[in-house]
């Protein structure tokens, strides 16, 4: 059960530490907002990607681990391919995330975290690659037990049936890729 927690305002000194050791420094953001005029779902967000970078700097740990924003974030990289200082801010929002995960912090959007989970595990399980029909089974059955639609159920097998139809979905997995150790130790260090 996540924890819900009032953000703190006290500054947390070791969170840019923690991102530089990730190699995700943010001290070179100099706030040109390049980032922010640059994402597509700014729309959604309840902190602008400039402002959580800010907050992470001024080690605002509370504030950016509580914000919508990070969970927003569709990791296209729009923004650190915008950076004219090479900040990843995908990586950033990508830690951030799992630090929140890590930590139990209540999330505003549940289902996007329980899909988050999801991908990867299904990455992990399949060796390297996605198998589409193995993610959305999971995911499906995610959504079902805790929060029971069947309309959207049936919307999404019609959906589903329409796409293998087509050829957009195989409902055999891929081959795993070569190199299994090298995966596996991909997903221990990412501490997954």
């Amino acid at each position: 059960m996540p924890i819900t927690t009032k953000p703190s305002l006290q500054p947390d000194p070791s969170l840019p530490a923690r991102l530089s050791k990730a190699n995700l420094a943010v001290s070179p953001c100099y706030q040109c907002r390049k980032c922010s005029s640059g994402c597509p779902l700014t729309f959604a967000m309840d902190l602008l990607p400039d402002r959580v970078i800010r907050l992470a700097l001024l080690g605002q740990e509370d504030r950016v681990l509580n914000c919508r924003t990070i969970w927003v974030c569709s990791s296209c990289e729009t923004c650190t391919t915008r950076c004219p200082n090479g900040i990843d801010i995908a990586g950033v929002m990508d830690w951030l995330k799992e630090e929140a995960v890590t930590r139990g912090v209540a999330t505003p959007q549940p289902g996007v975290v329980a899909f988050h989970r999801v991908f990867l595990e299904s990455i992990r399980r399949a060796g390297g690659r996605l198998p589409e029909a193995l993610m959305l089974r999971r995911y499906g059955l995610f959504k079902l037990w805790h929060r029971p639609n069947i309309p959207e159920l049936v919307r999404d097998l019609k959906l589903g049936l329409k796409l293998y139809r087509k050829g957009r979905l195989r409902l055999a997995g891929p081959k795993a890729l070569k190199g299994q150790a090298e995966i596996e130790a991909i997903f221990k260090q990412a501490e997954f």
